[in-house]
C-alpha cells in the first residue's frame, strides 16, 4: 500500500506541475513511469493492470485520431482556414465565422487536433489581412474547448465519461447544446469588446517569412472527402443507433487506412500516441490506488465535513477545481469512480469548460500559444485570462442552470 500511495502522489504532483524536478518527464512520461513502477514492484499484477485499462475509450480515441489524420493529410484544415480568411467580412464578422467553424469542428474532431491544425494557418491569414492575430488565436482556443463539450467525442475526457458511464449520445448533446452555444457567443462578445477599434496589427507588421498563400494550401478533394464522409457517417450512426461507438469508429478508421495514396505510416504517424499512453498509465495508477480503499474513505470523510461529492453542486465544484490543478483528464479519472450515469453531463461540461480559465487548463490553449510563439506572436497569460476567466465563469453558470433544469424536469 505504501508503494501505491507514494506512486499515486508523485504522479498527480507531476500532473499538477507538468513535470517532476530534475527529470525530463512530461505528464505522459510521469503517468507511464508510475504504471511501470507499480508493475515492477508487484503492487499490481499484469492481469489486474490489463483489466484496469478501459479499452473502449482507447479504441474510440485512436479511431478519431486516424480520421483527423486523414483530414490533415488531405489539407482540409488548411483549406477551410484560408476560406475563412478570404471572407469579405469586418474583423468582428471574421471572428464570429471563426468561432462558429471551430466550435463545430471541435465537436467532431477534438479540440487539440483542431487547434494544432488551424493555428499556424490562422496566423498567416491574420498577417496577410494586416490584423492582430492575438484576438483570433484566443478565440480559436476558447471556441475549440467550448465546442468540444458539445458531444461525447469532442475531447478525450468526454470519450472516457461517455464510455464508462454508458451515456446516450443524443441525450448528452441535448443537455450540452445551450451551454456550448452560450459559451461560443460569450467568446465573441468578450473578445469583440476587448479589441474594439484595435483589430489592426502593429505598424509595419506584415506577413512572416513563413506565411504561405492560399495557393500553397490546396486541398486534396478526394482524400478530404473520404475523411469527411467517414466522419459524417460515424456521427450519424452515433445519433441514430445504439451500436457500440468504439467498434463503429474503429471500422471507420480501418476503412481510411485502406488507401492507395496515403501510406499507413503517414496516417499512424499523426496519431497522438502520447495521449493514449497517458490514458494507459493513469488507468493503472488510479486502479491501484482505488484498490487501497483510501479514495472511498476520503469521500466518506469529506461527506462528514459537509462536502458530499455525490451531491451535484459539490461534484461540479470539485471537477472545476481539480481540472485546473491537474488537468481535466486526470481530474475526470479521479472522480469517475464516485459518479453515476446522471453525473455524466455534469462531469463532461465542468471539466471541459474549466479548461478556458487559465492557459494550463487545456492542452489546446498551450498548443495555440506555442504555435503563436514560433511565429513571433506573443500571447501573455494576462491576455488569455482577460478572455478565459469571464468566458469560463459565464459558461459554467449557464451549464449549472441547464443541468439543474434538466434534473428538475426529469426527477
Amino acid at each position: 500500500m505504501t508503494t501505491v500511495i507514494v506512486v499515486f502522489v508523485l504522479v498527480y504532483l507531476g500532473m499538477l506541475l507538468g513535470g517532476l524536478p530534475f527529470l525530463q518527464l512530461d505528464r505522459t512520461g510521469i503517468a507511464l513511469l508510475g504504471a511501470i513502477a507499480l508493475l515492477v514492484s508487484e503492487s499490481i499484477g499484469e492481469a489486474d493492470a490489463g483489466r484496469a485499462v478501459h479499452m473502449p475509450t482507447l479504441i474510440l480515441l485512436f479511431s478519431f485520431m486516424v480520421v483527423s489524420a486523414q483530414l490533415r493529410l488531405g489539407g482540409f484544415y488548411d483549406w477551410i482556414t484560408w476560406k475563412l480568411g478570404k471572407l469579405r467580412a469586418s474583423p468582428p464578422g471574421l471572428l464570429a465565422a471563426l468561432i462558429g467553424v471551430v466550435g463545430v469542428l471541435a465537436a467532431v474532431f477534438s479540440n487539440d487536433v483542431v487547434c494544432l491544425s488551424i493555428a499556424p494557418v490562422l496566423i498567416d491569414v491574420c498577417l496577410l489581412r494586416r490584423l492582430d492575430p492575438v484576438p483570433f488565436l484566443l478565440a480559436l482556443a476558447c471556441a475549440a474547448n467550448i465546442g468540444s463539450a458539445a458531444t461525447l467525442i469532442g475531447n478525450p475526457q468526454n470519450m472516457l465519461i461517455g464510455a464508462r458511464l454508458h451515456l446516450d449520445f443524443v441525450a448528452y448533446a441535448q443537455e450540452a447544446a445551450v451551454p456550448v452555444v452560450g459559451g461560443l457567443i460569450m467568446v465573441w462578445v468578450i473578445i469583440g469588446w476587448l479589441w474594439r477599434g484595435r483589430w489592426q496589427g502593429r505598424p509595419g507588421a506584415g506577413p512572416s517569412a513563413e506565411a504561405g498563400t492560399a495557393s500553397s494550401h490546396t486541398m486534396d478533394r478526394w482524400q478530404a472527402t473520404k475523411g469527411l464522409t467517414v466522419a459524417g457517417t460515424l456521427f450519424g450512426l452515433f445519433l441514430l443507433t445504439d451500436w457500440p461507438r468504439e467498434i463503429v469508429a474503429l471500422g471507420g478508421a480501418g476503412l481510411l487506412l485502406l488507401s492507395r495514396k496515403l501510406h499507413s505510416r503517414q496516417m499512424l504517424g499523426l496519431v497522438d500516441w502520447q495521449v493514449l499512453l497517458l490514458f494507459i498509465g493513469l488507468f493503472i495508477v488510479n486502479h491501484a490506488f482505488e484498490q487501497t480503499g483510501l479514495p472511498e474513505q476520503a469521500v466518506a470523510n469529506l461527506a462528514a465535513c459537509g462536502l458530499d461529492l455525490r451531491r451535484p453542486a459539490v461534484l461540479f465544484g470539485m471537477t472545476f477545481l481539480l481540472s485546473n490543478l491537474v488537468s481535466n483528464v486526470p481530474a475526470v479519472m479521479l472522480l469517475l469512480p464516485i459518479a453515476a450515469s446522471r453525473d455524466g453531463a455534469l462531469l463532461a461540461l465542468a471539466s471541459t469548460l474549466a479548461g478556458n480559465l487559465l492557459v494550463v487548463g487545456s492542452i489546446a490553449n498551450i498548443i495555440v500559444m506555442d504555435a503563436a510563439a514560433r511565429r513571433g506572436v506573443i500571447i501573455t497569460w494576462s491576455q488569455h485570462a482577460r478572455v478565459g476567466v469571464p468566458v469560463t465563469v459565464v459558461s459554467l453558470i449557464v451549464s449549472g442552470a441547464v443541468l439543474l433544469t434538466w434534473r428538475t424536469g426529469t426527477g
